[in-house]
């Protein structure tokens, strides 16, 4: 029987120190992603300045949570050269950032000596690990949240040799 899994926003509404979240695949094909990265493809950009046209539930829960006092950080782990969709996710990590996120990327050359979990994950006050699992070709099929305390130091670990090592974004080029 499938666990229920509680969304993303209340957990991270129920987060009181830390959210970690740490991306190891290529490309995504995630929701509301695929028409956004379509259109990106077509030459659509985004204007920050009109925050109303890409702000959605997702950055008001972030930015409520950095100002709660969370601190909250993505790190991302690439090929390079990277996929065009990495080039599609780096362009709109301008709205992670302006959410408050701390975002940084590690090309997978540097990552060889790093014990990773098999999957993407948040990882919530080094306790909580909400994991996503994906199909081939980047399409989210199931998620589960463990609370075993073997997984989270395992997640956290790694979150934090990745961190260690990445490049922040501003200083990432694509």
């Amino acid at each position: 029987m499938p666990q229920s899994v509680p969304s993303f926003i209340d957990m991270l509404a129920d987060c009181h120190r830390s959210a970690v979240h740490l991306e190891m695949r290529d490309a995504y094909a995630v929701g509301d992603e695929v028409d956004e990265f379509e259109a990106w493809r077509s030459g659509h950009r985004t204007n920050w300045d009109d925050r109303e046209s890409w702000w959605h539930p997702f950055y008001q829960a972030v930015s409520d949570a950095v100002g709660r006092g969370v601190v909250v950080r993505r790190a991302r782990v690439v090929c390079e050269p990277v996929t065009e969709y990495i080039r599609y996710e780096h362009y709109i990590t301008q709205a992670n950032v302006v959410a408050g996120e701390q975002v940084r990327w590690l090309p997978r050359r540097r990552a060889t000596d790093i014990a990773f979990p098999g999957n993407d994950f948040w990882l919530f006050d080094d306790r909580l690990v909400r994991v996503n699992h994906f199909t081939g070709d980047g399409v989210m099929v199931d998620q589960e949240v463990i609370e075993d305390p073997d997984v989270a130091k395992l997640c956290s670990s790694a979150f934090e040799a990745v961190w260690e090592r990445a490049v922040p974004h501003e200083e990432y080029q694509v």
